[in-house]
């Protein structure tokens, strides 16, 4: 596709951009401070609607600073020429999810976040919420990632039964409805420490600093001996999946969530899981998912083992070269209860 010209950008794709299931997008020069996030609609263009939400405009080339609770539409150095029937769809990277960091695409004649219509010509946006901490970004720092989808490439219930029967998918008995059920872990084997919440008043995180950060600065250990914790209103948690998932090379998965009746909170999903995560041959041996909690409304009681998400597996086109966690750097791979890879191990 990038030969092809169906993915371009200025400057050129880096080799270090192509994942085994996605694309990696990067930051361009100019962030625009935005009054709300918005959509570009049918027949609209972003650089126009642009003109009409702009607060002010801001140059990352020296590094910048973008402010929690504020909202930002940054232009991407890539953008697009699908052939017809191609479509594709965005997420947050892991780490992105991890900081609580609100970034989705948008394009031209957009209806919805992250998805991109099949056979879209046109730029690349991502709009950025810091919603818990203040970041500081440079051009061509990756925050999203993009894939590309031809045709049904979903499982079928019947056909991840059969899928878990042979690889095994999951280390207990699969919850398998719309996708593989997956619950919370509040009584882990060793200790008592079941997750983090985010501290609301902190310093800047800059991202391209690795185990940099005093985990202590930012985040409140949560610790329970009981199974449970209380979800506060308006808090943002890291806690960790019950279940060890594997991913097998020909196959990819997205984390969605559950349902909304079963309570007042959201399981974000920066979550995508590349083909090999998890996988033995890949040095993954089954690895936790990692959950990015923030509760709505009310106080909620969240139980061990309560569902509280599902993986929608995807087939490959082909198993790709490169598998998650063997020959590129995985931060991830063999994950247990993991804040992002900016902090230092407690």
């Amino acid at each position: 596709m990038i030969d092809s010209g169906a993915i371009a950008a200025d400057p050129a794709v880096l080799p270090e951009q192509i994942q085994p299931a996605s694309l990696d997008l990067r930051l361009g020069t100019t962030a625009y401070r935005v009054r709300a996030s918005f959509l570009a609609g049918e027949g609209h263009r972003v650089e126009d609607r642009l003109s009409e939400f702009e607060m002010h405009r801001i140059d990352l080339a020296g590094g910048a600073v973008l402010e929690k609770g504020c909202v930002y539409v940054v232009p991407l150095m890539e953008r697009l020429a699908l052939p017809k029937g191609v479509q594709a769809v965005a997420n947050a990277k892991s780490s992105t999810g991890r900081l609580d960091l609100l970034t989705r695409a948008i394009t031209d004649d957009g209806v919805e976040f992250d998805r991109i219509a099949p056979g879209y010509s046109g730029p690349l946006y991502a709009e950025i919420c810091p919603r818990s901490f203040s970041v500081l970004v440079r051009p061509g720092m990756r925050l999203n990632q993009i894939r590309f989808r031809k045709g049904q490439a979903v499982l079928s219930d019947a056909e991840l039964a059969a899928l878990h029967a042979e690889v095994r998918l999951v280390d207990v008995a699969p919850v398998i409805s719309d996708g593989l059920g997956f619950s919370v872990d509040l009584m882990p084997a060793e200790g008592t420490l079941v997750g983090y919440r985010a501290k609301p008043h902190t310093g800047v995180i800059d991202l391209e600093q690795i185990g940099a950060y005093d985990p202590a600065e930012f985040w409140e250990e949560l610790r329970s001996s009981e199974g449970r914790i209380i979800l506060d209103p308006g808090a943002f948690y890291i806690l960790v999946s019950r279940e060890a998932v594997t991913i097998p090379p020909g196959h990819a998965a997205e984390m969605a969530p559950y349902m909304a009746m079963v309570g007042e909170f959201r399981v974000h999903y920066a979550g995508f899981f590349d083909p090999g995560f998890g996988w033995a041959e890949a040095g993954g041996a089954g690895s936790r998912g990692v959950l990015e909690v923030r509760c709505h409304e009310a106080p909620f009681v969240l139980e061990h083992g309560q569902v509280v998400g599902r993986l929608v597996y995807e087939r490959m086109a082909e198993a790709p070269e490169t598998l998650y966690g063997r020959e590129i750097a995985s931060n991830y791979q063999g994950q247990g209860l993991k804040l992002s890879k900016h902090f230092r191990a407690p």
